[in-house]
This record gives structure tokens, C-alpha cells and sequence, in this order.
């Protein structure tokens, strides 16, 4: 029989061998999702002894991972703005960054809302739903914001964590491209689309390129493709009222030549990045005159 003290020094040697970072953190992870327990209890208690099952389900997890599978895959959630979501291969794996883009929304959100306006909002590209969930379960004065994805695989995985918050009824789900299956014309539109350029494929982790949905993560040679069109569409449809607000997730080199091309569709708005934690531009605030 394995104790917990050496099912956690099996696992970091495992996942060393396989070129795994912060090895005893992940095993930590993996051997606290099989036994439910968080990693202070399982630091308390070393001794404590595994079952058959619970070895044999361990093991599975490391292996999985040491073929550098995500972590949040494997153990199918993944936290995001103080929330837990499910997530599979289906849908990329919330990046803390992105809770950038939730607080400035819910910032403007409050201030409409404060002036006695209820904002039309919709997120773009919504994938497990992390940002369209995490802004109605933090605004419920907000009576509902749209939720676009042309995945039907990606929406069926924000449907269950609709469920999984209780926000089903605020959460109107939409299948379609870009724009194209919104009902009405939005107040603050959000979009974390696809940004990395394909010249970046090969600088990325296995753990990445080999799981997450490419869908969901390239768009053209410098990864503006996607950017530009959603850009042009929401000029060219109306999409956005007058004096509304789009925030759009970025790629640290993006900001230059994305500003400039929206400077070019709307010369009178207001546009501005923002930087990440990291000091990276993350964040493109585009106000309407």
C-alpha cells in the first residue's frame, strides 16, 4: 500500500522524467483531485493510504500527463475570476489573463447600469462560457447577455456550466459566425478571439499545440485575420451602437497595428490597451463618439 507522502514523491519523479515544470505542485494537484482533498489536507495527513483504486486512478493521471497533456483537461476544470469551469478538449482552457477583460466589462457595465441604462452585452468567441458566466454571476442586475460561439461542440460545453452557475436563463447561448447570429445591436460587445499567428506554432508548448483546439487559437500568419474581420463586420453591420464599448483580447504584438486599423474604421472613437500583470498590451478599449 502506497501513502500519500510517497504516491506525492512518485508522482514529481514521474513527471520529471517526462520534462514536466513545478512537478510536485502538479503532482500535488492530480493526486488531490483523486482523493478530493485540497493540497493543505493533503500535506497534513502523509500518511494516510491510498486505496487500490485511487492508486490506479493516480497513476492514470500522471501518465496522461507526462504525455503533456493539460492539467485542467485531465482533471476536466479549471478556476477562472474566483469560479470553477468545465473543460475539455472541446473548449481552450481559461488564461488568467483574460479576467482582465471580465473586470474592465463588468466595469462598464456598472457604470451604464448606475446612469439607469440596462446594456445589450454579448461576448464573441465564448468557448467554455468563462467570460460571458463570470460577468452575469458577478452583475445580476445584468438581465442577460448573449454568449456567441461557432462551435456547437464549444457551446454544448458552456450549456454545462450555465447549468453547473445557475445563469441558464441569463446565458443566451448563439450558434454562428462572428457576429452573424445576434439578434439586436449591442451596448458592450467582448471578444476573446483567436490571436496567435501561425509563425508562433512552432514556439509553443506541447501541452498547447498538442491539445487545446487549434480553432480556438490560430488565425493567419500574424494572427490578426480573425481580428480584423470581427472588426469590419462590426463597422460595417452597426453592430455596436453609438457610444457603445468593445473590448477585444489581444496578443502582445498586436496593439500597434490593431489600433491603427480601427483608427480606421472609427477615426472619432476613443482606443486605448491596456497591459496584463505582466506588462504585456492585452487589452484593446474601443469607445464610440
Amino acid at each position: 500500500m502506497t501513502t500519500l507522502r510517497e504516491a506525492l514523491a512518485q508522482g514529481a519523479q514521474t513527471l520529471a522524467r517526462a520534462d514536466i515544470q513545478g512537478t510536485r505542485l502538479e503532482a500535488q494537484v492530480l493526486l488531490g483531485e483523486v482523493l478530493g482533498m485540497d493540497r493543505s489536507r493533503l500535506l497534513a495527513y502523509p500518511d494516510q493510504v491510498l486505496t487500490r483504486e485511487q492508486e490506479q486512478l493516480y497513476h492514470s493521471y500522471l501518465q496522461r500527463r507526462g504525455a503533456h497533456e493539460p492539467v485542467a483537461y485531465i482533471v476536466g476544470h479549471k478556476g477562472f475570476y474566483g469560479l470553477d469551469f468545465l473543460v475539455d478538449r472541446r473548449v481552450l482552457i481559461p488564461r488568467p489573463e483574460t479576467e482582465l477583460l471580465v473586470e474592465a466589462a463588468l466595469q462598464e457595465i456598472d457604470q451604464r447600469l448606475a446612469s439607469g441604462t440596462i446594456p445589450v452585452v454579448a461576448d464573441i468567441g465564448t468557448g467554455s462560457g468563462a467570460i460571458p458566466i463570470s460577468v452575469a454571476v458577478n452583475e445580476p442586475r445584468l438581465p442577460y447577455i448573449y454568449a456567441c460561439d461557432i462551435s456547437p461542440e464549444a457551446l454544448e460545453v458552456t450549456r454545462q456550466n450555465c447549468e453547473r452557475h445557475h445563469v441558464t436563463d441569463r446565458v443566451r447561448l448563439l450558434e454562428g459566425d462572428l457576429l452573424a447570429p445576434l439578434p439586436e445591436v449591442v451596448d458592450v460587445l467582448l471578444a476573446n478571439l483567436p490571436y496567435v499567428g501561425e509563425h508562433e506554432r512552432s514556439d509553443m508548448t506541447a501541452d498547447v499545440v498538442g491539445y487545446e483546439p487549434s480553432l480556438a487559437l490560430f488565425s493567419g500568419p500574424h494572427g490578426l485575420d480573425l481580428l480584423y474581420r470581427f472588426c469590419k463586420d462590426a463597422h460595417a453591420s452597426g453592430t455596436l451602437k453609438r457610444g457603445g464599448v468593445m473590448l477585444l483580447e489581444i496578443g502582445y504584438q498586436q496593439c500597434e497595428p490593431l489600433t491603427h486599423f480601427l483608427h480606421g474604421l472609427w477615426p472619432q472613437a476613443a482606443i486605448h490597451c491596456q497591459k496584463d500583470y505582466a506588462g504585456w498590451d492585452r487589452l484593446v478599449h474601443v469607445r464610440l463618439p
